[in-house]
């Protein structure tokens, strides 16, 4: 499947179960959720999680909904997160909130002996506490299922450390190749978060084609165009003027290639640098000592703002304000920052390689993030050309409306059904 029919298909997905057979008995749909993701502050995968729960909880047509989390029921989670407003109008990148701080499961994540504990021990302590559910599905929104009695979801997000395992801690990678084997092996369906991982799941991990649904995320209504008159007390603060810089969006971190994006960004003209200086936002990633002193230098000669942390409602004016989204990552799952920034009103560039045609949909500039010179010419040409600037906005306003929480909340829910159905 190409990217443009990729994107015109999110909703209606080849692997998109059908409704249940009418005028036959329904089962009972009662669900588990895995919510271990729910901790603050929220990630992708926590937004994602986040979002899911948030309408599963208002939905009729469940009949018994429960939370499970490391070994424990939780009442509810949402209500738990203890993060006030941060986690209703933050986005993927919610944790380049205020809060500055970094999940602690990803801090753990880091220590190999902890990962190797939990590794060993969490399997018996899940079996022990789920061995009397009985008539549910199970869902995790995080990868791993644990061993239940009943049907079992996973949602893998990307395939990453086993593409790309040289972005990742080692611990994190030696982790995920022992503990997702056995997901696969005992997982009754799998969802994914765009056609790119549902293909590389079934190429890459010889899975049957009818046991895995692509479903695509959604955005915040928050992400949206803003004019200049309320655009510019936010920004203000920032000392950014609305349409005068360019903007990034991620953790600072090789799979993001951001040192590729400076050095494309510092070879363009001195007086356009000065005109629309780079604006980073993302937090610090693994093995990103060399590129934080290149940001660093960059911002001590005037043409780069690194914004770490912001406010929590303050993101999405950064997005509406900016002349030019570039996110020109190596890989990824999906993409929220580019749905984001669609959304915002604002013309993107990103990769072509991964998910991110099919996220963009023929609403961005292209371009190969391993070629710097090609990644220098189309900023040079997306900052002048006033012309393809007005058709990228329109188009990426009306991809925008294929990103959908409510459609994504749906299409799982069908899932389940399916699953429940087969059991």
């Amino acid at each position: 499947m190409d990217a443009d029919s990729a994107s015109r298909d999110f909703a209606v997905d080849a692997s998109k179960p059908g409704s249940r057979t009418a005028g036959a008995a329904l089962k009972p749909l009662n669900l588990v959720v895995a919510s271990d993701a729910l901790t603050p502050p929220l990630t992708g995968i926590g937004r994602y999680a986040f979002e899911l729960v948030k309408r599963l909880q208002a939905r009729p047509d469940i009949d018994e909904l429960r939370f499970y989390s490391f070994g424990r029921w939780v009442e509810d989670p949402i209500d738990q997160l203890d993060m006030g407003d941060h986690v209703r109008e933050d986005s993927e990148a919610a944790k380049l909130s205020n809060t500055g701080r970094k999940s602690w499961r990803s801090t753990l994540s880091k220590i190999p002996w902890l990962v190797k504990a939990y590794q060993l021990a969490g399997p018996s302590i899940n079996a022990l506490r789920l061995q009397s559910v009985k008539g549910a599905v199970f869902h995790s929104p995080n990868y791993f299922v644990p061993r239940f009695p009943g049907p079992t979801i996973s949602t893998t997000h990307d395939l990453s450390h086993m593409r790309y395992p040289e972005f990742h801690p080692e611990a994190r990678v030696n982790y995920m190749n022992a503990m997702f084997p056995k997901t696969l092996r005992t997982v009754s369906h799998m969802i994914t978060v765009s056609h790119s991982v549902r293909q590389q799941v079934i190429e890459d991990l010889g899975w049957p084609e009818d046991r895995v649904t692509a479903i695509g995320l959604g955005t915040d209504p928050c992400f949206m165009p803003r004019g200049t008159d309320v655009l510019s007390p936010r920004l203000a603060a920032y000392g950014l003027r609305a349409g005068g810089y360019s903007l990034f969006v991620g953790t600072i971190e090789g799979r993001k290639n951001v040192d590729r994006l400076l050095s494309a960004y510092e070879a363009l003209p001195v007086a356009m640098r000065e005109e629309w200086p780079l604006v980073l936002v993302g937090d610090t990633g693994w093995r990103s000592d060399q590129t934080h002193e290149r940001i660093r230098r960059a911002e001590a000669a005037g043409w780069l703002r690194y914004l770490k942390f912001l406010p929590q409602g303050d993101l999405p004016y950064i997005y509406a304000g900016t002349r030019l989204f570039i996110y020109p990552s190596i890989y990824e799952g999906f993409g929220l920052p580019i749905a984001e920034a669609m959304s915002s009103g604002v013309p993107v560039i990103t990769s072509k390689v991964s998910s991110m045609p099919e996220v963009a949909g023929g609403a961005a500039r292209l371009i190969d993030p391993l070629d710097v010179d090609e990644l220098h010419q189309a900023i040079l040409e997306s900052l002048q050309d006033e012309d393809w600037r007005h058709q990228a906005i329109a188009a990426g306003l009306e991809r925008a409306r294929d990103f959908s929480w409510d459609t994504c909340a749906d299409r799982t829910v069908e899932v389940y059904k399916l699953v429940t159905d087969r059991w």
